[in-house]
């Protein structure tokens, strides 16, 4: 597939379509994520690294049956393994960094600096891809994280260790979409990607699963597996937008995730925002619609 600029400065037709993809994509995701979040929620007291576990382990065996059916196997490309290594290494730093920094710190506080992932995959994305952003690429990922704050609303915390730990888990997170990227750009299928990136988490959580495991009820086994379930269907998507799209068009829409979860709070808890919280979302809305009438108009 053709994806490189024309001549004359404009995007191949090929290009804009996949822009659009990777976009469709991320809002996918970032619902199932969404998603996620409420049956986490739901599953009540149990200890996080518990959590995280089954998050992984369903998204792995989901994997695997897709592949399965689909019949094309678990092979992945020699020059291929090492940049899918490093995406294993770095997105489960992220999700460990993120799960200690939530049990360390207020809750606002550690999705907030869950939420500089978009930065830290625009910017990896210079070293590793040579996928250099505009200046309206940066202007629009801040003003996102900014209404991402409004919403937050982060206290004193972030000036901390576990804050500093949250911020690793950003990196973590937003250097694993990079070599999401490099995969697909190399050929390698999202389902393959997500199988080995949820089994290679899984084998890193499992001790901490065996040593302080907490029985739990029916009710908290369905949720945690449908959080799973969730986690499963947000990194195939998510896999799916980074390989059809640079970071530095679609990581904007990731902050969509912040006005899915204002809804199921809503809806499901009840929970009515506060005035800051409603301009944070005008803010984010209002960025990504302008960055979404770019990339089509580039297209």
């Amino acid at each position: 597939m053709k994806t490189q600029n024309s001549n004359d400065g404009r995007l191949s037709p090929s290009a804009g379509s996949g822009r659009m993809k990777g976009i469709l994509f991320i809002l996918m995701a970032a619902f199932f994520f969404s998603l996620m979040s409420v049956f986490v929620r739901l599953s009540g007291d149990v200890p996080t690294m518990q959590k995280a576990f089954f998050r992984n382990i369903v998204a792995a065996f989901l994997a695997a049956a897709l592949l399965l059916r689909s019949g094309a196997g678990f092979h992945v490309k020699s020059q291929n393994i090492p940049a899918l290594l490093l995406r294993c290494a770095f997105g489960t730093l992220g999700i460990i960094c993120n799960f200690w920094a939530v049990d360390h710190m207020p809750i606002a506080d550690a999705n907030m600096l869950n939420k500089l992932s978009p930065f830290f995959a625009i910017l990896m994305s210079i070293f590793i891809l040579r996928e250099r952003p505009k200046r309206i690429e940066w202007v629009s990922v801040i003003l996102a994280f900014i209404g991402a704050a409004f919403v937050a609303k982060p206290g004193a915390g972030l000036a901390s260790l576990p804050a500093l730990v949250g911020i690793l888990g950003g990196f973590g997170a937003g250097t694993a979409y990079t070599f999401v990227r490099k995969l697909g750009l190399a050929g390698e299928r999202g389902p393959v990607i997500v199988m080995y990136f949820s089994l290679f988490s899984t084998l890193v959580l499992l001790p901490g699963l065996i040593f302080d495991f907490h029985p739990m009820t029916m009710r908290q086994l369905v949720f945690l597996l449908l959080a799973g379930t969730s986690a499963a269907g947000g990194q195939l998507a998510i896999t799916a937008a980074y390989q059809h799209a640079p970071a530095r068009d679609i990581s904007v829409f990731d902050y969509s995730q912040i006005v899915y979860a204002a809804l199921f709070g809503f809806f499901l808890f009840g929970e009515i925002p506060d005035l800051w919280s409603f301009l944070g979302y005008a803010i984010i809305i209002g960025t990504s619609f302008v960055k979404w009438y770019l990339v089509t108009r580039r297209k």
